[in-house]
């Protein structure tokens, strides 16, 4: 069977059987191409509720698929790949959260969207890369314990040096991957191409960037810009999406080493056998887990 073949048939399938395919935006475009949704994880889940159909297929990570039952707790949850976790969500469980807040008496403690359900049920509010920014400048308290992602954190203090923001020194290793030495290089052999990076990356390189934001925010100003050249600090599955959007512009790899594997380990016939009912994981959390993690989510949707 072709990768056409194979396509058309898992498309058949989820209309037939009712499954909406998420895909985040770090999978490869022969598995984004079958997807009712593409896009940021949050984003993803948001568009899972307001789904029509009873069982959604989260193509993504672990976390992703526990955030998309939270807030689709009647509809079955699917991870397309079982062993697709996060290591900068599993470097940081609820105990070893509730140990670190005895040391800041006082902090309002905002969570990183990339934790597992479990810690979300120790924080007071949740935030994307994207929102970030917005939501940690509404806070009234302005003393902030930020978890996990360091990066993320460094680019917030940056952002908001009126508050004081403790760091847990947690981050995404795919992203640390991308070095000084790679950006410079990269930056000399395309003079012109603008550099639109994460703020996952290291605050190292973090200086170098024409653009930092979310992926859903690197792949818009691609889209929405007039410059011919762009330079992709983020996962390189990026890249590709950019190039096939855009054939008429030059996207290069800021590192060829920014490759998440977790990522990585769906496949187009991992989905095929998720649609066709035998592949994949169902996610279950239970009552306590799903109410008390939701409520952090929810004060980031309060917070707008």
């Amino acid at each position: 069977m072709t990768t056409r073949q194979l396509q058309d048939e898992i498309v058949r399938l989820k209309r037939e059987k009712g499954v909406c395919i998420l895909a985040h935006a770090y999978m490869d475009p022969d598995i984004t191409e079958v997807a009712d949704y593409v896009g940021d994880s949050f984003g993803l889940s948001q568009k899972a509720a307001e789904a029509k159909e009873q069982t959604v297929l989260m193509c993504g990570v672990r976390f992703m698929a526990e955030t998309c039952k939270m807030l689709c707790p009647d509809k079955k949850v699917i991870l397309s790949s079982p062993g697709a976790g996060c290591p900068m969500a599993a470097g940081l469980d609820r105990e070893e959260l509730e140990a670190l807040k005895e040391g800041y008496p006082g902090y309002t403690v905002v969570a990183y969207i990339n934790t597992t359900a479990d810690l979300k049920r120790a924080v007071d509010v949740c935030v994307t890369s994207s929102s970030a920014v917005k939501i940690v400048r509404r806070i009234e308290n302005d003393k902030i314990l930020f978890v996990p992602d360091q990066n993320l954190g460094a680019y917030l203090k940056e952002q908001i040096p009126e508050k004081e923001i403790a760091l847990y020194p947690g981050g995404c290793p795919t992203h640390y991957r991308i070095t000084a030495k790679e950006i410079e290089a990269a930056k000399k052999a395309h003079p012109k191409a603008k550099l639109l990076m994460h703020p996952e990356c290291s605050p190292k390189i973090q200086k170098y960037a024409d653009y930092l934001g979310s992926t859903t925010g690197i792949m818009d100003y691609a889209l929405n810009h007039d410059d011919e050249e762009y330079l992709i600090a983020t996962e390189n599955s990026i890249v590709k999406h950019l190039q096939l959007k855009c054939p008429e512009k030059r996207f290069f790899a800021a590192s060829k080493d920014c490759v998440c594997h977790n990522m990585k380990l769906t496949t187009l016939t991992d989905v095929y056998h998720c649609v066709l009912g035998d592949g994949g994981e169902v996610i279950e959390l239970d009552d306590e887990t799903l109410r008390e993690a939701r409520r952090c989510i929810d004060e980031m949707l309060r917070f707008g």
